[in-house]
């Protein structure tokens, strides 16, 4: 009888066994083709094979892990993603890309790109250049928009901008720019009875009204070694006797220096406006009318 010898399917004789050969060795031949399967199929288990032969032929001259199948065409560098939520079948995005130099393109109507998830956590974006690297993201710490140099939140800030879309420039210099339709923030000081500032953080435009008192009114937070101004508007000046100082009113700074060095006689009832300058952060201070009872 041909009874080959064989442990997988590939050593199997399709021709034996012969029409000559007895029937009563057919069992040594069932025997074989039982031991090659289970040889060849080791890890089926009792379950049944439901992949059909259109299935597996997609896997037809895939030889090493990670060797996907898609759909029949593609766009050239097209991100791919999962189709549906199975986690088996990948899709072609035609309108996002990356090419071979890692640059990326998303296309579409309506482009959007999301960075974070809502969590609380920090996220940004950063140019990883050369000689210096920036940044622009989210720090979560302070919930605002941030604009800076470096890798590193909070660090060499540029600007920020915060939940009212409010800048803030960090004290740092703007060249050349256009304004147009711009206006100035105005801090009302109120009415003051002793000494007070015009803290300059609060505005370059303030308001105050004075009352029948003696006392200092001083200029703080001008920065340093540059220029600044404010303009006051005074409601009733004429009352008060009023130092006028550079610095804090009882920090000891120089005073304002006026024209032929004197302060100009302010209305007892009425609207005065002063304006202050300094061109070295505030060490000294001169001061001028720009109006005197305004009316």
């Amino acid at each position: 009888m041909a009874l080959e010898t064989a442990t997988y399917i590939s050593q199997l004789v399709d021709t034996n066994p012969t029409a000559s050969d007895p029937v009563s060795q057919g069992d040594d031949h069932l025997r074989l083709i039982k031991s090659v399967l289970q040889a060849q199929f080791t890890t089926l288990g009792a379950a049944a094979v439901t992949t059909t032969a259109a299935e597996l032929n997609l896997l037809d001259g895939k030889t090493a892990v990670g060797d996907v199948t898609g759909p029949g065409s593609a766009t050239d560098n097209a991100i791919v993603r999962f189709d549906g939520t199975g986690g088996k079948t990948l899709q072609n995005t035609s309108t996002t890309t990356i090419n071979d130099n890692g640059d990326i393109v998303v296309g579409g109507t309506t482009p959007l790109v999301t960075i974070g998830d809502g969590g609380a956590e920090d996220t940004m974006l950063v140019y990883d250049g050369n000689a210096q690297d920036y940044r622009i993201g989210l720090d979560d710490g302070t919930d605002k928009l941030e604009v800076g140099v470096g890798a590193t939140h909070g660090t060499t800030i540029s600007y920020t901008v915060d939940s009212s879309a409010n800048v803030d420039f960090n004290d740092n210099v703007v060249s050349k720019p256009e304004l147009k339709d711009y206006a100035e923030t105005i801090n009302a000081i109120g009415s003051i009875t002793a000494g007070t500032n015009a803290d300059l953080e609060d505005g370059n435009v303030q308001t105050v009204t004075f009352t029948a008192n003696t006392f200092n009114f001083g200029i703080t937070n001008a920065l340093t070694s540059k220029s600044n101004s404010l303009t006051l508007v005074i409601t009733n000046g004429g009352l008060a006797t009023v130092t006028w100082k550079a610095g804090a009113h009882g920090g000891g700074g120089n005073n304002v220096k006026w024209a032929g060095g004197s302060a100009p006689t302010l209305t007892n009832s009425g609207v005065d406006i002063l304006c202050f300058t300094t061109v070295n952060g505030g060490t000294d201070f001169y001061g001028f009318a720009a109006g005197l009872d305004m009316s």
